[in-house]
């Protein structure tokens, strides 16, 4: 059977919306800090405070995605293999707020906890711990959201590496706000298809 790929659910943030599936989230918060935001969910995770931005970010977009309707009916992924869920995520500045702030401690004494985020794929082992995913994960920067890019991955991915679910897309943060579009993937289920023209029109709309 040929697999297809559907887009089962999407999580839309940035300084003027915040939706998931359509359906506005904390919409009276739009601008809030991270950590608002995590206060916000109430769903404990206190290692959370020690992330830099990017990863705030990208893990409240994570868990906002995952996460079922209703608080504490747990996550989308039940009864997956987490062997076989993968995470392609995309960004433009990456970590360059933390490169920033470990730069200025470098004249002194380095800080270890401010190096360990000096990487921007570090988002997406702060969601794979969380979520206790084992399959590939693809960091990338690039100039912008770049649908076609993430579909080329995502595809490759499902079709050839062995992975059954995919939380895929862009997630780009400052001190200032975030730019966050994520995406949940499956095979053969119903919804919209997963092409990179609907990935635009999900990230523009």
């Amino acid at each position: 059977m040929n697999d297809h790929l559907t887009i089962l659910h999407y999580v839309r943030i940035n300084k003027t919306k915040a939706e998931k599936d359509n359906t506005p989230l904390l919409s009276s918060t739009a601008g809030w800090q991270p950590d608002e935001w995590y206060r916000a969910l109430e769903h404990p995770y206190l290692k959370f405070f020690k992330m830099d931005v990017l990863s705030k970010w990208a893990w409240l977009g994570a868990e906002i995605l995952l996460s079922k309707q209703a608080k504490q009916e747990g996550f989308i992924y039940e009864g997956l293999d987490k062997n076989k869920i993968g995470v392609v995520l995309m960004t433009t500045q990456g970590c360059l707020e933390v490169d920033k702030k470990y730069l200025q401690t470098v004249s002194q004494i380095a800080s270890p906890a401010l190096f360990v985020y000096t990487l921007p794929n570090i988002m997406l082992g702060e969601i794979c711990i969380r979520h206790g995913f084992k399959g590939e994960q693809l960091s990338q920067v690039t100039d912008g959201f770049d649908g076609e890019s993430i579909q080329f991955w995502v595809n490759d991915l499902m079709k050839n590496k062995d992975v059954d679910a995919c939380l895929c897309g862009y997630v780009d943060a400052t001190d200032a706000g975030a730019d966050l579009c994520l995406f949940w993937i499956e095979k053969n289920k119903q919804g919209v298809a997963f092409t990179a023209a609907h990935l635009e029109t999900l990230y523009k709309q």
